[in-house]
């Protein structure tokens, strides 16, 4: 298997440490906002990832973390705490927050067919090897004290900029943020491992250190966490391209500064999706979710089809006409591959070049536009129903487009309690649009979409579905 490597800027051949196993680590959500489907559009192909090493047969490890601390608004360790900011917006407490918000992140996972990793582990979890690592990095003087804060100081290594496509001037922060430069630190990449209340008055989550009560910085937790789960040796490191700099950076050269060797060698990064005004961002005060859209009548798997009809590596631009573009597709194959009776002989000669062409795809850079095309020639394939169910079968174990589901299925049996809460909850939300409390309406909109429940409004009333 040929893979982008950012870190070595091409392709190359994908190999583990332990021959047959995969530890894989993939940066997880801030849990203060719904996620957009920009946002969502890396969890998909590093599911397709993962799925497809499975496929090919490796065992993976995959590990996810849950930022409920530490994540500063800018990825420059500066301004206030995203998850203290979703508090503050709604009027509750942060692990309140984290749990709604980490609720409905899978939610979302689940209607897109996203696999839940093998271990997800939530940054307060882990504040022990928080504070053990950066002990470590302190010891090792890789770190110092400036101002009652730690921080790491980057001028102890040859080369902090591994990915080779920042340098120092990208890292003017006083510029780039419109923030005051950190005069604490002796170096302006340098970047913070702990914060203490002397900075951060306000902050709900403390914990005691042997720097004073704060808590730790977004980078170190991704580090330990991976440490913690993985060992010393982590496969594969995932993310989105904005991660690139600083995090996965920082990842890096507090990792290998701890550790003493060379820790991820294959970096796997997803491009962003854009709209015409830009990079689809939660901070633009709009943003589109999976809730979204399915209150405009889409199902979530045709936005899953959507993103794998680009390759990863590309931008991706979204736009109405784009997805109905791809609705139309995915409906006609789906119509196409639902069909397909159970009939036939399986011939595994006939089999073998059709499955050759879509390993052939998914080998190089993980083309899933050209594995979505390999269902296609199975379909055009003189084959029996049977054999194409049974390559179809295959092929959808990575994609998870649902391929061999009829299109229209039976409702589930709901449940009567949760039919009774739904129902308070949409009575209520009826209430407050009338009292013109349109925060609380749109507050228990969200309640019943982090529950995996889809309102629709219309002239006769509100419906609701699962």
């Amino acid at each position: 298997m040929q893979l982008y490597n950012t870190l070595t800027q091409q392709k190359d051949e994908f190999k583990t440490h332990t021959p047959g196993k995969v530890g894989m680590y993939t940066c997880g959500p801030t849990v203060y906002h719904f996620a957009h489907i920009g946002n969502l559009r890396s969890y998909i192909m590093e599911d397709v990832l993962e799925k497809y090493l499975r496929y090919a047969g490796y065992d993976v490890k995959r590990v996810m973390n849950i930022t409920d601390v530490g994540h500063l608004a800018s990825d420059a360790d500066t301004g206030e705490d995203k998850m203290l900011k979703g508090a503050k917006r709604e009027h509750k407490t942060v692990m309140e927050i984290a749990k709604f918000y980490t609720d409905a992140f899978f939610a979302d996972c689940k209607k897109l067919n996203i696999k839940t990793p093998d271990v997800v582990e939530p940054a307060t979890n882990c504040i022990p090897e928080f504070i053990h690592m950066i002990e470590t990095l302190l010891e090792k003087g890789y770190a110092y004290q400036a101002g009652e804060n730690i921080y790491f100081d980057t001028s102890k290594l040859k080369d902090y900029y591994v990915f080779g496509s920042h340098n120092v001037e990208d890292l003017a922060v006083g510029v780039r943020d419109s923030v005051e430069e950190d005069a604490n630190k002796r170096n302006k990449s340098d970047f913070v491992l702990w914060f203490t209340k002397s900075k951060f008055e306000d902050q709900a989550l403390k914990w005691d250190s042997p720097w004073g009560v704060g808590y730790p910085g977004w980078h170190i937790e991704c580090s330990s966490i991976s440490l913690k789960h993985l060992g010393e040796y982590c496969d594969l490191h995932c993310g989105g391209v904005d991660n690139i700099f600083p995090h996965h950076t920082n990842e890096i050269a507090q990792s290998e500064a701890y550790l003493g060797h060379a820790w991820c060698p294959q970096w796997f990064h997803v491009a962003h999706l854009n709209t015409t005004g830009g990079k689809m961002s939660k901070s633009k005060g709009e943003f589109l979710t999976v809730s979204l859209l399915e209150e405009k009548g889409y199902d979530p798997l045709a936005y899953r089809f959507f993103c794998l009809q680009s390759h990863y590596r590309k931008p991706l631009l979204f736009s109405w006409e784009a997805l109905d573009n791809a609705v139309s597709a995915y409906t006609k194959l789906r119509s196409r591959t639902s069909a397909l009776k159970n009939e036939g002989d399986v011939n595994e000669a006939e089999l073998a070049p059709l499955r050759a062409a879509f390993k052939e795809a998914m080998d190089n850079d993980l083309n899933t536009s050209l594995g979505v095309t390999a269902v296609y020639d199975v379909l055009k394939a003189n084959l029996s129903d049977a054999a194409k169910r049974t390559l179809i079968a295959e092929f959808d174990s990575v994609l998870s487009l649902n391929l061999l589901e009829p299109i229209e299925t039976a409702a589930a049996p709901q449940d009567n309690e949760l039919t009774a809460w739904v129902e308070e909850r949409i009575a209520a939300r009826l209430a407050a649009k009338k009292a013109k409390d349109y925060a609380t309406a749109d507050a228990i909109r969200n309640e019943l979409s982090a529950r995996g429940v889809t309102i629709k409004d219309t002239k006769d009333g509100t419906t609701w579905s699962l």
